[in-house]
């Protein structure tokens, strides 16, 4: 297997990754933020789509799950096909096929076929690990520290700044000018990887494992599909415990199979190293500290005045004031760079997860002004940025360079997975919290506050994961200045963190 070690590039020799990389960084980056923008695209209408689609509320929620479980499915398994065949053509199929979904959405009305559409949508979420495996492969290492942050936070920058403008769409145009917002920039990102981003040389060794993708897809479907859906159908309901210990089964069967399988989907030997794992069940926790903010805010915000605790605001002004969430996180991508490289994305992680408590915990006494919603905001998305930006670095240092795709679209699962649980049980809290005014339910103060403070204890849970990390190898010194001239991901490039070096 070709070896991209930080050794074969010490000693003063030239990178010979040099001068190839102009461009690759917001690239990528505009592919990720695309990505978030098409999960994003139908919150401000969540509402209302019972009524778009002709359809009661319990059908019309498969709109946002078809797009959940086949990004959970597609994500792992894009970063092998990367793997394998190259990462830049798996980030070109992955957008194509989200622009065909949009493009079937923006032009019905019918729900099993934008369910359809929906799904197809999913299949970007491959982009975010792809996109990490093409930096670690194309680009000179003093520039990717920051650039694999910014390349994380993607989606959390995407999420935030496409809310506000969903919302003005949805509240002046007909709802499926979504839809083609999406495919256009879909379009534009196929468009600039083409130009701008190379096809690394880099390949693993093997096939790909079509059992082993089948059987983890089967088990995921399993899973997330009672965890999204058991509010509809009761969790205590047969249906609901049937699919959870169906996908026990599944995935311990599937595990068996991977551990013997020559050329695994998921190198489970590798996932279970300390540094991995751990890494990997903190991802769970940050995923549900992430959503839980997006459930909260938005609904505090748009409250009527009138409940006594609501704000009152229109779809445009809450989407505004929940936007400075992914603008933070965004900034605070130089800034990881330049913390990971003195003590590491260990450090940098558990301070992510301490300032998103910080957050949380602030949060339980500060909901009675708008103002204040973006004062939570802002802490939350520079806690949350942190957090991101440090993962993709932990898996990488700890894998081989041919698994990168795999290991970081495994990674991107786990905070899938986080996302998934935090619906479900914010969701659940919400409902059983709610009080009836007038015609309708709304959530109560007290539902906020919990939905607050179980997120505060998965970040408490994660932080004390995190101190259980490895610590971090002393980075090795750059030799080569980075280019003045390459933007975004130089804000920090003679900081960055050297990669682990990669195993035979």
């Amino acid at each position: 297997m070709q070896r991209t070690t930080t050794e074969q590039q010490a000693g003063g020799l030239p990178d010979p990754r040099k001068g190839r990389s102009g461009g690759v960084v917001p690239v990528l980056a505009f592919a990720g933020i695309t990505v978030a923008v098409m999960q994003t695209l139908l919150v401000p209408v969540i509402k209302d789509l019972p009524a778009l689609l002709d359809t009661d509320p319990a059908n019309a929620t498969w709109v946002m799950t078809a797009t959940l479980l086949a990004g959970a499915v597609s994500t792992p398994i894009m970063g092998r096909l990367g793997d394998l065949y190259g990462k830049r053509r798996m980030l070109l199929a992955s957008l194509a096929v989200m622009v065909i979904g949009s493009l079937i959405c923006a032009t019905t009305d019918d729900l099993v076929v934008m369910i359809v559409g929906r799904a197809l949508q999913g299949f970007a979420m491959g982009a975010i690990p792809l996109g990490i495996g093409i930096m670690r492969d194309v680009l000179p290492r003093e520039k990717l520290g920051s650039a694999m942050a910014l390349m994380s936070s993607s989606i959390g920058v995407g999420g935030g700044l496409a809310l506000p403008a969903a919302a003005l769409i949805a509240q002046h145009a007909d709802w499926h000018t979504l839809f083609l917002g999406s495919a256009a920039l879909g379009v534009v990102a196929m468009g600039l990887t083409v130009l701008v981003v190379p096809e690394p040389s880099l390949r693993a060794a093997g096939r790909f494992d079509l059992v082993g993708a089948l059987g983890l897809s089967l088990g995921l479907v399993c899973l997330l599909l009672p965890v999204t859906k058991g509010g509809d159908w009761g969790w205590t309901s047969p249906v609901t415990l049937g699919l959870i210990a169906a996908s026990l089964v599944i995935l311990v069967l599937w595990g068996m199979f991977e551990l013997r399988s020559p050329a695994p989907l998921v190198d489970l030997r590798t996932s279970a190293r300390r540094e991995v794992l751990l890494t990997n069940l903190a991802s769970i926790m940050v995923g549900v500290a992430f959503y839980a903010v997006s459930l909260v805010l938005p609904q505090l915000l748009q409250l009527p005045a009138s409940t006594g605790y609501g704000l009152g605001q229109s779809m445009v002004v809450a989407g505004l004031c929940v936007a400075p969430l992914g603008v933070t996180m965004m900034f605070v991508a130089p800034l990881y760079a330049r913390l990971s490289a003195r003590r590491g994305p260990k450090v940098s992680l558990m301070l992510g997860l301490l300032i998103i408590a910080i957050g949380y915990g602030a949060g339980l006494g500060l909901m009675s002004a708008a103002w204040q919603t973006v004062v939570i905001a802002v802490v939350l998305g520079a806690g949350i940025g942190l957090a991101y930006s440090s993962l993709p670095a932990l898996i990488i240092g700890a894998v081989d360079a041919s698994e990168t795709g795999a290991a970081n679209g495994l990674n991107t699962l786990m905070r899938s997975i986080g996302t998934s649980l935090s619906s479900a049980v914010i969701g659940m809290v919400l409902a059983n919290t709610s009080v009836r005014m007038g015609s309708v339910e709304v959530p109560t103060m007290e539902g906020f506050r919990t939905s607050f403070m179980i997120a505060t204890g998965a970040v408490l849970i994660g932080l004390l994961l995190a101190a259980f990390l490895p610590a971090q190898r002393p980075a090795r010194p750059v030799l080569l200045a980075s280019s003045a001239g390459d933007a975004l991901a130089s804000a920090a490039s003679d900081d960055v963190q050297a990669p682990a070096s990669v195993r035979p």
